[in-house]
């Protein structure tokens, strides 16, 4: 299985939700694309968050040194991304891949995070409660639909808002894969606690 983890905006709790289902699949994980924040990358963060010893953590294809957008932090760098050099890696096991930000952040001047989705990858989008968020992920799962890509299921990142969840989850019909609750701190012993807890919910989205 290869789920695609993205969210309704940037700093939703995409890379706190990719360790949670890496560590509940024992799969591998894979960002394509890492702006910013190098010495402390999402990956090194998946890689603290974890604690199988299956998951194998793969090479970012581009690694932007400026905090912003992948296109204007690859246009700092003097490059630009091109997505024939981002080549998934080969494995056999399940792979987590996260995008950056939701899925029509630009790589470049034509093509956005969502151009990164494969035909056999399923998505799970990562939504999180603020003024404005219904809307943010409404037009997530419509721009995803309008793609053709599956949606796997959605996962709230925060404590429980009944009335902005429901909305969202009788309008979309999507799955709801689980919440993440404001937590005081995130560590293995937490990731391992919610990855037992979303761990049948993600199964069902094979």
């Amino acid at each position: 299985m290869k789920l695609f983890i993205t969210g309704i905006s940037t700093d939703v709790g995409k890379t706190i939700a990719s360790a949670i289902i890496t560590e509940a699949l024992q799969a591998d994980y894979w960002k394509p694309v890492q702006a910013g924040d190098l010495d402390n990358s999402d990956s090194h963060k998946i890689q603290n968050y974890i604690s199988n010893d299956k998951s194998v953590i793969h090479e970012n294809s581009y690694k932007l040194n400026t905090p912003a957008s992948p296109h204007f932090a690859a246009e700092e760098d003097g490059i630009t991304i091109d997505l024939k050099n981002i080549i998934e890696p080969k494995t056999k096991n399940h792979l987590v891949v996260e995008g950056a930000g939701g899925v029509l952040v630009p790589l470049n001047s034509s093509d956005f995070v969502i151009d990164l989705v494969q035909s056999d990858y399923k998505i799970i989008i990562v939504s999180r409660h603020y003024l404005g968020s219904i809307n943010h992920t409404l037009l997530t799962i419509e721009a995803i639909k309008n793609r053709g890509f599956t949606i796997a299921g959605i996962i709230f990142n925060g404590n429980e808002n009944k009335a902005t969840e429901s909305l969202i989850l009788n309008n979309s019909k999507i799955k709801f894969i689980g919440r993440i609750n404001d937590e005081p701190y995130f560590d293995k012993n937490v990731i391992a606690e919610y990855a037992d807890l979303f761990r049948e919910n993600i199964l069902e989205c094979q």
